[in-house]
């Protein structure tokens, strides 16, 4: 399936619109990964626990999506949006929202 955050895919047509497809993840961090983050950035660097679990949200909640799609008969989506947001109290949850558009393309 071909995935794009572009309205269209270069040499290929959209023959068919299928709707919007979404996906989410919520991910709770954990609070020894947030110790040793807030010590990284007081000292600099990349929090690499942080940055797997953001990957880990991005591949579920863009798995949803393809799933809901493939489920419509879709073999592309186009016009993806990913979100990133943080909520529940103290920002502790990571929250990423995937949607595009399911379409069939020749």
């Amino acid at each position: 399936m071909t995935l794009t955050t572009t309205p269209s895919i270069e040499g290929k047509r959209a023959v068919k619109y299928l709707g919007l497809v979404s996906g989410d993840a919520i991910l709770g961090a954990n609070i020894f990964r947030d110790f040793f983050a807030s010590i990284r950035d007081i000292v600099g660097g990349r929090s690499a626990s942080y940055e797997a679990e953001l990957r880990k949200a991005k591949d579920i909640a863009i798995g949803e999506m393809r799933e809901q799609a493939r489920n419509l008969g879709a073999n592309a989506i186009v016009g993806i949006d990913i979100d990133y947001e943080t909520i529940g109290a103290s920002s502790s949850m990571l929250m990423v929202s995937a949607s595009g558009t399911a379409v069939v393309v020749e």
